[in-house]
Formats: C-alpha cells, sequence, structure tokens
C-alpha cells in the first residue's frame, strides 16, 4: 500500500488549475486559467479514494467512469486515462471545462462530504484530453461499415454532434443541418471564451468533418427545406436544435432602445472574437464598452453576460437577481469569478420599469427595481419571491441585458409540420423509451425535449437517441430485404 498512488486526500489538498489574477484576466477572453502540469495532475488525481460507491459517476448525466481514470491518470497512464474518458463522452475536455462540477460529479464527491474537499474531477477531465490532443492521442472517428442509409441532424450543437459521431461510427451517412454560418451551438456563439476557448470546439467539428459527416451551415428548415423534404432525403430524421426563444419580461419600457436579449449580445461578442463584421457590435448597440450596464436574472448565461461586459470595458456592471446566492440556479464558481472581476451583485432585486429617454421608445436610462422577499415554497420546492413593500430602488443603465432562460420556438409552425407533437411548454413531445416524436422516423433529442438544461445532459441525450436511431433503421432495412 506504501506505492499506491491513490488515498492521498488526506497528506495533499485540494488545488485547482491557478486562476490569472482578474484585473489581467478581465482584459481578454481567453480562458482564465491555465491546465495542470502533469505532476500537479497526477497528485490531484491520486486524492480518489477510490470509493466503493462512486457517487461521482451515478451523478454524471453520462456516468464516466471517474474514479477508474482518475486512478490511470494518478499512475502516469495517460494515454488509458483519455481512452477511458473517451469511451463515455464525445466532448470530455469541453464538459471539464463547462460542466457545473459543483453540483454534479464534484459536488457529490465522497471526501467532499469528509471536509477534505472534492477532487478536482473538471480540471483532471480537462487535463488528460489537452494532452491527447497536444500527443496526437485523439484518433479520427472510427467509421463502420457502409449501410446504404442516410440520418439528417437538425441542429449543430451537442446533441446534434454527439449523435452525428455515433451514427457515423456505426456506418450511416450523416447530414447536419444548422441555421448558423459556423457548427456547434451555444458552444460556439453562447458560451464566451474565457470559459470555452473557440479553437476547442472547432477541433471537434474538423475531426466529424474528416469522417465525412456532412454540414450544411445557414441552413433553415422552413426557409431552405420543410421538414417532410428532408425526411424524403434521408432514412431519419433527428431534431436536436436546443431552445433559443427569450423569456420576456413584462415591464413598461422593456422596448426601450438599450434592452437587449442575452443571446443577441453573447452572439456578437462571440463573433467578435473570431474576427467577423458585426454591425450591431460596431455601432454600439450590443457593445458594453464605457456603459453601466445591468444584466437580469441568476443563471449561467447572466454570468456569462456580466463577465463578458466587464472584458469590453463597460463602466460599472451589476447583476440583479430576484432570489438570494443561496437559490440562485447559476455556478457559485461562476459567481465567485464575477465578483474577482468587478462585478457588483444586487440580491433579492427585481425591475419593475425602464426608464429611458428620446422619442420612439427612447434609449434606457436606468432599471426601477424592487426590493424582493423569500415567501413561501412554490410548487418545485423553491420558495418564491414576493415583492418586499417599500423597498423601490433605481440604477442607471446604458444596457440592460435580459437573461432569464429560454424556451422552445414553435417548431411545428416553423418547420412546415403541424404533426409534430409538443407538450404543454412547447418541446418536442416524444416516446419515453424510443425517443421518436409523434411523426414517424423523427427522434429529437437535447433541450427541445428535456428544456433548457446542462450541455453534458445533451451529449447524454445525443448518445441514446444514436442508439434508438440505429435500432430503428436495422429494424426497418430488415423490413426492406
Amino acid at each position: 500500500m506504501a506505492d499506491d498512488p491513490m488515498l492521498k486526500f488526506v497528506a495533499c489538498g485540494q488545488q485547482y488549475p491557478a486562476k490569472r489574477e482578474a484585473e489581467l484576466r478581465a482584459e481578454d477572453f481567453r480562458e482564465i486559467a491555465d491546465r495542470y502540469a502533469v505532476p500537479d495532475a497526477e497528485a490531484q488525481a491520486g486524492r480518489c479514494s477510490q470509493c466503493g460507491v462512486p457517487y461521482c459517476s451515478v451523478h454524471c448525466p453520462l456516468h464516466n467512469h471517474i474514479p477508474d481514470w482518475l486512478r490511470l491518470t494518478a499512475e502516469g497512464r495517460l494515454r488509458e486515462a483519455y481512452e477511458l474518458s473517451n469511451s463515455t463522452s464525445t466532448m470530455p475536455e469541453i464538459c471539464g471545462r463547462i460542466c457545473p462540477q459543483d453540483r454534479l460529479c464534484e459536488g457529490n464527491c465522497v471526501i467532499e462530504f469528509s471536509g477534505h474537499g472534492a477532487v478536482t474531477i473538471g480540471s483532471v477531465e480537462k487535463f488528460i484530453t489537452d494532452k491527447a490532443w497536444d500527443e496526437g492521442w485523439v484518433e479520427p472517428v472510427r467509421i463502420g461499415p457502409a449501410r446504404g442509409q442516410s440520418v439528417g441532424v437538425i441542429g449543430a450543437g451537442p446533441a446534434g454532434l454527439s449523435a452525428a459521431e455515433y451514427l457515423r461510427e456505426m456506418g450511416y451517412d450523416v447530414h447536419i443541418y444548422d441555421r448558423h454560418d459556423r457548427a456547434g451551438g451555444l458552444l460556439t456563439y453562447g458560451i464566451p471564451g474565457f470559459k470555452l476557448e473557440k479553437h476547442i470546439v472547432m477541433r471537434r467539428v474538423a475531426r466529424l468533418e474528416e469522417a465525412g459527416i456532412v454540414f450544411h451551415t445557414s441552413f433553415e428548415i422552413g426557409r431552405d427545406a420543410s421538414l417532410d423534404e428532408l425526411r424524403a432525403k434521408h432514412d431519419t430524421i433527428l431534431i436536436a436544435t436546443g431552445v433559443y426563444k427569450a423569456r420576456g419580461i413584462k415591464a413598461p419600457g422593456v422596448g426601450a432602445s438599450g434592452v437587449v436579449e442575452a443571446l443577441d449580445y453573447l452572439t456578437a461578442s462571440n463573433r467578435k472574437s473570431f474576427g467577423d463584421t458585426v454591425p450591431a457590435f460596431e455601432d454600439g448597440s450590443l457593445n458594453a464598452l464605457g456603459k453601466n450596464v445591468v444584466v437580469i436574472g441568476g443563471g449561467d448565461t447572466a454570468m456569462d453576460c456580466v463577465r463578458t461586459a466587464i472584458r469590453q470595458g463597460a463602466a460599472s456592471v451589476k447583476c440583479l437577481y430576484r432570489r438570494d446566492r443561496a437559490n440562485m440556479p447559476g455556478s457559485q464558481r461562476e459567481v465567485a469569478n464575477a465578483e474577482e472581476e468587478g462585478v457588483e451583485f444586487v440580491w433579492l432585486s427585481g425591475p419593475e420599469a425602464f426608464d429611458s429617454e428620446g422619442e420612439g421608445g427612447g434609449t434606457v436610462t436606468g432599471v426601477r427595481a424592487s426590493k424582493m422577499r423569500l415567501g413561501a415554497p412554490d410548487a418545485s420546492g423553491r420558495r418564491a419571491p414576493e415583492v418586499d413593500p417599500g423597498g423601490a430602488f433605481q440604477l442607471p443603465a446604458d444596457l440592460v441585458i435580459k437573461a432569464l432562460g429560454f424556451e422552445a420556438e414553435d417548431l411545428p409552425r416553423m418547420f412546415g409540420a403541424e404533426g409534430l407533437g409538443v407538450t404543454r411548454w412547447g418541446t418536442l413531445r416524444t416516446d419515453g423509451k424510443s425517443m421518436m416524436t409523434s411523426v414517424e422516423g423523427v427522434f429529437a433529442a437535447g433541450d427541445i425535449v428535456r428544456g433548457a438544461s446542462l450541455v453534458v445532459w445533451a451529449i447524454r441525450d445525443g448518445r441514446d437517441v444514436a442508439a434508438h436511431m440505429h435500432a430503428w433503421m436495422r429494424a426497418k432495412a430488415k423490413v426492406a430485404a
């Protein structure tokens, strides 16, 4: 046991990769921390207790073999660690960067419960996969024998990309259709570079292109082809569009110039990072430079917005959230990063109206808000916020960003497919066992089924739906024979 590299959590403390100083990292969109040096990664992986019931794996949507690849890392068997990590995930280095590990694997680590600090699972996952890319261990997609059947995937986000990779491995011809000019969905345009640098996503896309997956970008279903037309071209269809419709605010003055949607704001910023010309950024509409910025919301998208505004050179950045810190849906790590970078959080506060000056709705000048308090639990069990009488106040604002979450678009209407069944939330209704929609041969996965959720769940759904589509097409081929 003396030579066992594991069980070091008592002698070796928890240590994440060092973050750059807040003042420096707020000047660019690079990731805020580098990855481990090899000895540090091995030491941190060696803190794993190899517990009998690995709650980290249980609480990972992909059920990654976390204790096993931690042991391999601690033993210096980095290529084997990568291969095991890669066996259950199509994007381990992306999950290592953007998964909320504090709510999933690390938050359920046994040594975290014992007070020794969780194993830094996400940082090790990022390390071993980045190492694999550096060393050339990431192999091309292994394409199975050609089956003579094709799949059309609508949406090039994590669910669509994940399913496409598995289906290509099974030997199917795969075509991906996406409305944007680059693949990746929210990985590309919704998540800022300081959390996920864009070359990380683009190299995954390039690997799929090299495998013969055909990408049809700037392609809108309903404009460039109807769903039925795509069905006629392919043996089966997967809808993995995600949810992009922003939740609104009903308040006086919400239509004023300078009150913008979070995704519009983040997309403009990410396009600038690619070097694109973005008129709405150039004219200042979606640029926080020199402005007093107020972001409304408490989720991870709100955190992305406030931290982006800091990097764009905002005069001040405030986050207005109707619950308290303990009850916010966003990652506590992201809140801490934002505070370090100069963001001010205004807890237990909600917008009442937006002040503006000028003609035709005017330009926003401020946010009128009310203090809130937490009342009785709602249907979900969370204490519902209610207005605290006498707590009105006003915040100056030149740019207000609404980050209240996303809902499903009206896909049956957009796709010209009235037969597509939807739930009362507008998400696609699917069979719980097969993941097929109400239209024969059309499957759905990711946020368009489960609602706005995590990237890791989209990857899991992509893996699952690929297996169901494979079974359906095999049965279809047998009938045809």
